[in-house]
């Protein structure tokens, strides 16, 4: 009988027996956020990436598979029955990974730092700026995670959220951040550059909307009685509402603190100097016993001056 290490016999029955060809594991993180979503700009927005690689990723994985896994009503998508069945199978398969991941860098917790923000604010605010918190602690492993969804903090393995809200977070540290304005703007080349030069010249432009971000109090503040408006494109996420109005699609009524790179670059311009006060206010959130981690402190310490100095600029927009 052939000798076999220690180290061998332990193994499972199977182990040497070589893994079939696997999908691209891109492709699958790719299906799996446009399956639990049902959108392909709610997974570019998540992943990072943009919608037309989500969408070349998942056509991709259904010419490997020979079967369609979604199907396609203009820019709306929805499972097929194959699609459904093999997104539950991808998510647990990667859940699986995930905890076989976390568990092994269990004994390193110490090292790894995870923020959980909007996923607007990740893409627009943080990511940009990030890279230079890295470098000043390399020793930390950063993990951001994009999601609209409140941290469970006794459930979850979150060190710190940054959140746009009330600031009523019962049981947990809370500090303000920034406040903000929200203003209309638009792609310089919209409407052939014919752009309103009064409030009131918006009347019949196409009004971007976004959930949650109403134009209603806008219009009182520019002396306007307009309904608020009904039809046109709804955005739930306003990275791709500012998105929308950069491409020319309509004018959008964006928070400065989002529009301010793409303003800078061009993308947009402001229209009219009338702004409001944004309802909702940034914030540093986190468990009361994870304050004095050090890690936690590094990242606090490095946010506030970074703050500061955005909150600087952006009086000039208010």
């Amino acid at each position: 009988m052939a000798w076999k290490s220690a180290w061998e016999k332990d193994l499972p029955r199977g182990w040497h027996r070589e893994l079939p060809r696997l999908p691209a594991l891109t492709a699958l993180r790719a299906f799996e956020a446009a399956a639990r979503h049902e959108s392909f700009s709610r997974a570019a927005t998540e992943l990072f990436v943009t919608h037309g690689a989500v969408s070349h990723q998942i056509r991709a994985l259904e010419e490997e598979l020979g079967m369609p896994l979604f199907e396609r009503h203009g820019k709306r998508v929805a499972l097929t029955p194959s699609g459904r069945l093999y997104a539950e199978r991808v998510r647990d398969a990667l859940l699986q990974i995930a905890d076989a991941t976390r568990a092994l860098q269990a004994g390193n917790r110490d090292k790894r730092l995870t923020i959980s923000t909007m996923p607007s604010f990740a893409a627009r605010w943080l990511t940009p700026r990030i890279g230079s918190f890295i470098e000043r602690h390399p020793e930390l492993d950063v993990e951001l995670l994009s999601s609209n969804t409140l941290v469970n903090f006794a459930h979850e393995e979150v060190d710190i959220a940054l959140r746009m809200g009330s600031g009523d977070y019962p049981g947990l540290y809370v500090e303000r951040l920034l406040d903000d304005v929200f203003f209309p703007v638009c792609s310089p080349g919209f409407n052939g550059g014919r752009l309103p030069e009064r409030p009131q010249d918006m009347a019949g432009l196409p009004l971007l909307r976004g959930e949650g971000d109403p134009w209603k109090p806008w219009f009182e503040a520019a002396g306007l009685d307009w309904p608020e408006p009904r039809k046109g494109l709804l955005l739930e996420d306003s990275s791709l509402l500012l998105q929308a109005a950069s491409e020319g699609q309509g004018i959008a009524l964006i928070r400065s603190s989002l529009a301010y790179n793409d303003l800078l670059a061009g993308r947009v311009v402001r229209l009219f100097d009338v702004s409001i006060p944004c309802p909702w206010l940034l914030y540093f959130v986190c468990a009361p016993g994870s304050l004095n981690l050090p890690k936690v402190q590094a990242f606090r310490g490095w946010l506030l001056p970074e703050i500061e100095r955005f909150r600087e600029v952006l009086a000039q927009w208010e």
